[in-house]
């Protein structure tokens, strides 16, 4: 588990890459991610890796909404 709590930064930025990108999209219809890295397996390797961030918020989100139960 320590390893993904250093991976930590590198969720957070993907994600505000990712909210930046829906941001610009909706605004003014241009998806800057497929811009850079074409329409290809560049985009969709970023999108997956935005969606894979997201995920690794969960159990934390889950934890600050007292969502779980822990045992002592």
């Amino acid at each position: 588990m320590d390893i993904l709590k250093r991976l930590d930064p590198l969720w957070v930025a993907l994600l505000i890459v990712g909210g930046l990108n829906w941001a610009i999209l909706a605004l003014f219809d241009k998806n800057v991610v497929a811009e850079i890295l074409g329409s290809g397996t560049g985009a969709d390797v970023l999108y997956v890796l935005t969606g894979i961030a997201a995920l690794m918020f969960v159990p934390r989100l889950l934890d600050d909404m007292h969502v779980t139960h822990r045992h002592a």
